[in-house]
Order: C-alpha cells, then sequence, then structure tokens
C-alpha cells in the first residue's frame, strides 16, 4: 500500500457525473457539452410542459367545447343495499341519518347525501338524507319504514 494504489471504499462513492466547464484540457471544457448557441445552452433553461418545438400544442390546437354549470349540486349516493348490508353487520338497527353515514365513511358531513334504489331493503327502517330517488322512497316505505327528507 503506497499513495499511487489508494482508493475508496467499495461503495463509498457515488457521484461519477461529467465534470463540466473545468477547462479545455478536461474535454468537457468551452460550451460544456452544451452544444452551441439556443434555449438549451443556456443558464436556468427549463421546457415548458407540452411543449413541442414551437409548433402549436396539442391544448392550443384542440377546441374547447362545453360549459360547467356553477350552479350545480352534486350527490352523494348511497344505495339500498348498502343500508341492507350495514343492517346485516348490525351496525345500524332502526334509523340511519347523516351521523351513521359520516362513521361508516359513506359521505363526509359537508356532502348532500342521495338514497339510490339499487338492490333491496328488507329492514324496517327510518332513512334521514337530503335527496330520494322514487325507486328508493317506495322501496323504504314498502319494507314498513319511513323516507325523511332533510
Amino acid at each position: 500500500m503506497n499513495l499511487s494504489n489508494l482508493q475508496p471504499a467499495e461503495g463509498s462513492t457515488h457521484n461519477q457525473n461529467k465534470r463540466l466547464g473545468r477547462g479545455e484540457g478536461s474535454g468537457k471544457g468551452g460550451t460544456s457539452a452544451r452544444g452551441h448557441k439556443g434555449a438549451k445552452s443556456r443558464s436556468g433553461y427549463s421546457k415548458k410542459i407540452g411543449f413541442e418545438g414551437g409548433q402549436m400544442p396539442l391544448q392550443r390546437r384542440v377546441p374547447k367545447f362545453g360549459f360547467t354549470n356553477i350552479n350545480r349540486k352534486e350527490y352523494e349516493g348511497v344505495n339500498l343495499d348498502t343500508l341492507q348490508l350495514l343492517v346485516d353487520n348490525g351496525v345500524i338497527t332502526d334509523s340511519v341519518s347523516m351521523t351513521d353515514f359520516v362513521a361508516n365513511r359513506l359521505a363526509t358531513k359537508n356532502e348532500i347525501v342521495k338514497i339510490l334504489g339499487r338492490g333491496e331493503l328488507k329492514a324496517k327502517l327510518k332513512v334521514t338524507a337530503h335527496k330520494f330517488t322514487a325507486t328508493a322512497k317506495a322501496a323504504i316505505e314498502a319494507a314498513g319504514g319511513e323516507a325523511v327528507s332533510l
């Protein structure tokens, strides 16, 4: 072992990048492997997302259409089969309201809940929600329950 054969321990070094801009003798001086002129040769260059080399980008070529209704109400749907599953699991017994929906992660406290008619409801439940579909309301009342709108 002498100064001519010293080496760092195996796995201790990571940086194997080209050292750019360290003089002509290194072979990576001058333009520092960036070529001549153009945006990519400048410091601070970053290509915009969707940039197509100056060609009109896709998001500007494609026409806009439709509109978004700012007064639209988004309902969180809960189906009858979901309610029946909660009854079967013993989570709810005779009535179900917003607190139950929030507790069982079927909706958050700020959402508007609408009861939908998929599946069948065998249990007699007093269901309290913001909205009901006609089929859901009929099914709840046919099972001997009550549909209460908030």
